[in-house]
């Protein structure tokens, strides 16, 4: 055989091999953002809709009653249904509860997010990033896209009934100060599969 004809038998073998890796990578990728997006709709339809349950009964006061006392169990309980290996929270830079705080890395997606947005870059829908083999985070970015957020989460008066027990039940709390459209957090979703 001749050198030409190996070497064009090698090229089209590395090729074939290279195109039949990055497919597989691709799919990968794609089955990522399809755990992602379904498992973070599922914690958002959860909380979202107990939300707008509670601001209808009884206002952003009875809101808060089930912020500080139902959430936290709540997301349990969608992570609970999620498949094994796969697991959903939110976090913030400006968490109001201490068990909601972020990861090292996660706090490092949030502020690329918070300044995408102040320098007027639009938020792509979610980031994905590799931790291992295997190991993905999906990020969904949360923003204040309802007037009705900045009730607990705008400038609040000091003297105001709702700061003053938003204050009682999160003496440590740090999310407010928020406008309309400002990054809230994001949603993780931690994703340990074989894929």
């Amino acid at each position: 055989m001749s050198i030409l004809k190996t070497v064009t038998l090698l090229s089209l073998s590395v090729t074939l091999a290279l195109s039949a890796a990055q497919g597989k990578k691709e799919n990968e990728f794609k089955e990522v953002i399809k755990i992602g997006k379904k498992s973070s709709m599922k914690l958002v339809k959860a909380l979202g809709s107990n939300m707008k349950q509670h601001m209808k009964k009884g206002g952003p006061m009875d809101a808060l009653t089930f912020c500080s006392t139902e959430a936290y169990s709540l997301t349990e309980s969608v992570n609970k249904k999620l498949p094994k290996g796969i697991t959903v929270k939110r976090t913030s830079s400006k968490v109001r509860s201490e068990a909601n705080k972020p990861q090292d890395d996660e706090m490092q997606v949030i502020k690329l997010f918070e300044s995408m947005k102040n320098s007027h870059v639009v938020l792509p829908p979610h980031l994905i990033q590799k931790i291992s083999k295997n190991h993905y985070k999906y990020y969904k970015p949360l923003t204040i896209n309802k007037p009705i957020c900045l009730k607990c989460h705008g400038n609040l008066e000091k003297n105001d009934a709702l700061a003053k027990a938003i204050n009682e039940k999160y003496p440590t709390d740090k999310a407010t100060g928020y406008k309309m459209g400002d990054v809230r957090g994001v949603i993780v979703v931690d994703i340990e599969q074989k894929f």
